[in-house]
């Protein structure tokens, strides 16, 4: 039981990790705290919503990719592959058989830290934009 928290907790702060350094790296190329309040809120927006629908889009290709979405391209280029090796058609098995081998080994999990984690920057990213657009849209920058 404890263990199973542990590892995640260790997802979770893994995912906000990879997701923190995305948002600094965004932050580092735009210049933060160099300009107004607001274009440091333009920026903490970007930084948030890029990191969020970057992750979010990872969580949603491990998603497509974990219900078998990729299984037919992973078949073709098998065959193509086996085309060009000496004896590789010997190892040719028909697409049934191939995608029940490989739905079989597809694994379910039940934790969504990747989806969560890209939500929450995502969300952070449009509450900053909101901000701006209330307070400094009219405004000079």
């Amino acid at each position: 039981m404890i263990s199973e928290k542990k590892n995640l907790l260790l997802k979770y702060a893994v995912c906000i990790g990879v997701a923190l350094l995305i948002t600094v790296a965004v932050f580092w190329s735009k210049g933060f705290f160099t300009d107004s309040a607001a274009v440091n809120i333009q920026i903490l927006s970007d930084g948030f919503f890029v990191s969020g629908i970057v992750v979010s889009s990872v969580a949603g290709l491990l998603f497509v990719g974990g219900e078998g979405m990729f299984i037919g391209i992973g078949f073709v280029l098998r065959n193509v592959v086996l085309t060009f090796i000496p004896g590789g058609r010997k190892k040719h098995e028909r697409y049934a058989d191939y995608r029940a081998r490989k739905l079989e080994r597809l694994k379910k999990e039940g934790d969504h830290c990747i989806l969560v984690t890209g939500l929450s920057f995502l969300a952070l990213g449009v509450l900053f934009s909101v901000i701006w657009y209330t307070n400094f849209y009219q405004m000079p920058v």
